[in-house]
């Protein structure tokens, strides 16, 4: 047995050192006998001792060694240097006899340098470079040309360094994710700590100051104990028990496997939040041709920022604004005296797909505690947090690292990265949770209250972290959750309905006999009415495709459709009324004057009342004049009685303070009497459109039981002058609006549009096919 290896089993038995501190001591051994191998050899072939150096590079460089390390070290030497290949087996030797695993390179500078050029592996080792014996002005040396080559280069190469590191993502999976995580290997381990050391180093990036180095620690520890029991990176799960009650110093006395892996996703997480936001800035930094971005991207690539007033400060929502494809504050913007800004500033990151920075994170968590319950503008920002799709995930990751998640939702602390041991579960419960409502986000559309879903989707595992069935508890959290949350009564109870059976509609369809009449009046028994059935539906879709392929299989979904078919068949006669009445509509129909705009305001916004004549294309005008005054319309119920139009809409200015309803009305009248094109206006704005997320294709419902009226029902996202577009193509389409209720639920939109035909009468099916098939065209025209 050599002397080192005696040395390094020593180091590790002892009981009285905490990680770093034997990481150190085993890395100074190794520096100690590789300084006398050198020194031997070098003596016993006469060479000159200033034209070499030996390197450590890598772990071995950072001084991470463990029991387990292989010994990875450059010997460099002069060009002129004699004896080299004597030298070099006389420092090689001894390192093979004692069976430490060696890996060795033998190089001048101008070879090492352009060997870094071809091989990323070469650059990720050199930058961690450290002189252990020989010359060290010639080491220096190196490590310097190398650092300089990667800062020269790194520009042309982070695209294809970003590209092997989401392939090996690809290839080994995410470590916060894995029942058997491989803590070097996996995206969030310990390899892409080393990137991020890399894109430090190359100056064109500016890398977080978060706690991903407290995080390298842990996973080094936990790599340490594996490599003690002789086993590599991965922790497989007939060790997790072991090595947890192991563990004392890290994880306490009494630990399991799962306080074991809790700890490994957490800390793997401040890796990987560091490296999204690191390789995001990366990618930014290699001017990715604007066609390729977001469309909100595309438009900041065509401003010009003045030099003397710094970057383009791009206004996303009050307060809020996208600087150099980051969400920031705007100046002025006070999150102390303005506690909506926190969910505000974070919807609009998702909804235009850009990160919310870090730094913007650190100052909207002075926003907490909001005060509750919820106003509605908190309530609409969270619900299109959740909304956006797959652009909320890294929004929701950045506002969790900071602990806003749980500062906001308290429960939620309780399932953050706690794993799940059923093999048919993809991911964490926290990250279930959020991909469930990105899941939900794509069914939408069908369901009438998509606010609803979403935030159900959010809670439907929450009671997962505490004793007792699932289901139960988070149910009863739940209800307190939603009324914190500011939603009235009755959709707390739905709320609560839908996380309590969330499980009823795929255990019923499974397990019981569907030509058993039974089987369905469990459902009709436990569901209260359509609505109710539909959200449970979708939630139940969305859960599925949360939860792994073993539960999404086209058989499960067959049986479920087919329950709630049938259950909706038993419940047709509980339909919900359609309109709901309005005294300002009321007040405003027996108005007979002239046509008149009030704009007052109220708890969530403004109240825009108008009454008028009522003419073929009047909601189209006004949705229209609204647009031109950038208000954002939030909800709105209109009536038409005999020859009068009444109208009240709730909505809320797009930024800054609401419009000057003396211009506003005048606009009004002069649309009215034909002397502004409010078409021709809303065209010629310059404006551009906003980024709207990839989701559920927007989708326009006919539904002809009324006999007075056909009802036109559209889903779809919302978006700038939407409402002008849909209600000028009802008017393109022959229709008469006599009634509407316009309901923006976060950033969807559920309009319905009661509808007759020029003589009064309901669509017949060739005209409501025309009048379909025209708004669906007219709300995807974007």
């Amino acid at each position: 047995m050599s002397q080192l290896v005696e040395e390094r089993q020593n180091i590790a038995r002892r009981s009285d050192l905490k990680g770093s501190e034997r990481r150190a001591l085993l890395s100074d051994a190794t520096d100690s006998w590789l300084r006398g191998l050198l020194a031997d050899a070098i003596t016993q072939h006469r060479a000159d001792s200033t034209q070499f150096a030996l390197l450590a590079v890598g772990g071995y460089g950072r001084r991470e060694m463990s029991l387990g390390s292989d010994i990875d070290v450059v010997l460099v030497h002069e060009p002129s240097a004699l004896r080299v290949e004597d030298v070099a087996s006389s420092l090689w030797y001894p390192i093979w006899d004692s069976r430490i695993v060696l890996d060795h390179s033998v190089r001048t500078i101008a070879q090492a340098r352009t060997l870094a050029q071809e091989d990323f592996k070469v650059v990720l080792g050199l930058i961690d470079a450290r002189v252990v014996a020989g010359s060290t002005d010639l080491g220096e040396s190196l490590r310097t040309g190398i650092l300089g080559d990667w800062r020269a280069s790194a520009g042309d190469r982070l695209v294809e360094l970003h590209a092997t590191a989401m392939a090996r993502r690809s290839r080994v999976g995410d470590l916060a994710q894995l029942l058997e995580p491989d803590v070097k290997e996996a995206y969030g381990g310990l390899r892409d700590a080393v990137l991020l050391r890399a894109l430090a180093a190359s100056w064109t990036v500016e890398v977080p100051r978060t706690q991903w180095p407290s995080a390298v620690s842990t996973l080094l520890d936990v790599r340490d104990a594996l490599h003690a029991r002789g086993l590599r990176d991965c922790l497989a799960m007939q060790e997790q028990d072991d090595i947890a009650a192991e563990m004392t110093e890290l994880l306490g006395n009494e630990a399991t496997a799962d306080d074991l892996l809790r700890t490994v996703y957490l800390a793997a997480r401040d890796i990987a939040y560091a490296s999204d936001v690191a390789w995001y800035r990366a990618l930014r930094a290699t001017r990715k041709p604007p066609s390729l971005a977001p469309r909100v991207l595309r438009r900041l690539t065509r401003r010009s920022a003045s030099p003397s007033k710094g970057p383009e400060r791009v206004p996303l929502a009050e307060g809020v604004v996208l600087v150099e494809g980051e969400v920031a504050l705007a100046r002025g913007a006070s999150p102390e005296n303005d506690r909506g800004l926190l969910l505000r500033a974070a919807a609009a990151a998702a909804q235009a797909s850009v990160m919310l920075a870090p730094s913007t994170v650190e100052r909207v968590s002075q926003c907490l505690p909001i005060p509750e319950p919820w106003n509605n503008d908190v309530r609409q920002s969270w619900v299109s947090l959740l909304g956006a799709g797959r652009a909320a995930v890294p929004v929701l990751e950045a506002l969790d690292q900071e602990g806003i998640v749980s500062g906001l939702i308290p429960e939620w602390e309780a399932v953050r990265s706690l794993p799940q041991r059923n093999p048919i579960h993809e991911f964490t419960v926290d990250r279930h949770l959020v991909e469930t409502a990105v899941h939900a986000g794509q069914r939408a559309r069908d369901v009438a209250r998509p606010d609803l879903l979403l935030v159900g989707a959010f809670l439907h595992d929450i009671g997962k972290g505490y004793p007792g069935d699932h289901s139960v508890v988070g149910a009863d959290m739940t209800r307190d959750i939603a009324e914190r949350m500011g939603f009235d009564p009755a959709d707390v109870g739905t709320l609560e309905l839908l996380v309590r059976h969330h499980l009823l509609l795929p255990d019923v369809a499974t397990r019981r006999d569907l030509d058993d009449p039974a089987t369905v009046a469990t459902v009709v028994d436990l569901v209260p009415d359509v609505e109710s059935l539909e959200l449970l539906h979708a939630l139940t879709w969305a859960d599925a495709e949360a939860t792994g392929p073993s539960v999404r299989s086209s058989w499960r979904r067959r049986l479920i459709t087919d329950l709630v078919t049938e259950s909706r068949a038993q419940m047709q006669g509980h339909a919900r009324s359609t309109v709901q009445e309005s005294s300002a509509v009321v007040n405003a129909l027996a108005d007979r004057g002239e046509p008149s705009l009030r704009l007052e305001p109220v708890e969530d916004g403004f109240s825009i009342v108008v009454s008028a004549p009522d003419r073929f294309g009047l909601l189209a005008l006004v949705a229209g004049v609204l647009s031109l005054h950038r208000l954002q319309v939030r909800g709105a119920r209109i009536r038409t009685e005999s020859d009068r139009a009444a109208q009240e809409w709730l909505v809320k200015p797009l930024f800054g303070d609401p419009p000057d309803v003396r211009a506003m009305a005048s606009d009004f009248r002069a649309a009215l009497a034909g002397d502004l094109d409010v078409e021709d206006r809303l065209r010629r704005r310059s404006e551009s459109p906003a980024s709207v997320p990839a989701g559920a294709a927007p989708r326009v419902i006919v539904e002809d039981s009324a006999a007075t009226h056909t009802v036109i029902e559209v889903r779809t996202h919302d978006e700038t002058a939407l409402l002008h577009r849909i209600t000028s193509a009802l008017v393109a389409a022959d229709c008469r609006v006599t009634g509407a209720k316009i309901d923006t639920l976060g950033s969807e939109v559920v309009d319905a549009f009661f509808v007759t035909d020029r003589l009064g009468a309901p669509l017949s099916d060739d005209h409501a096919h025309a009048v379909r098939t025209t708004v669906q065209a007219a709300v995807e025209a974007r």
